[in-house]
């Protein structure tokens, strides 16, 4: 079965930082696009960040260009976010998903992207900023 794990929240205070993994399994990592969302209470979930690891083309929110950072490593199925000058309201659940092929990048670039595209989520990780 396909499974993402993620980890590396916690509690930071506003200015600092974290990095963010998800290991995946159960798929051809080469083949996915693999995103972070995130979901504060209350709020909708909303794509924070992608990446399509065949050829490492990524997606970001505006919003969050410059701040945030997603990178994979091939040889050990993870993709990472570095998150920098974190604010209180980045405070949310953060989670993983992934969809096959590269299709949700052009998407995402283009007009968006509503969690409900992605077939598979991890169980999320919680990050905290204090202010």
């Amino acid at each position: 079965e396909v499974q993402l794990v993620e980890s590396g929240g916690g509690l930071v205070q506003a200015g600092g930082s974290l990095r963010l993994s998800c290991a995946a399994s159960g798929l051809i990592f080469d083949d996915h696009t693999i995103c972070w969302f995130r979901q504060a209470p209350g709020k909708e979930r909303e794509a924070v960040s992608c990446i399509y690891i065949k050829d490492t083309r990524t997606y970001y929110t505006e919003s969050l260009k410059g701040r945030f950072t997603i990178s994979s490593d091939k040889s050990k199925n993870t993709v990472y976010l570095q998150m920098t000058n974190l604010m209180p309201g980045d405070t949310a659940d953060y989670y993983c998903a992934a969809d096959w092929g590269p299709f949700l990048i052009r998407r995402a670039q283009e007009w968006g992207l509503p969690a409900g595209e992605m077939d598979y989520w991890g169980k999320g990780t919680l990050v905290t900023v204090s202010s």
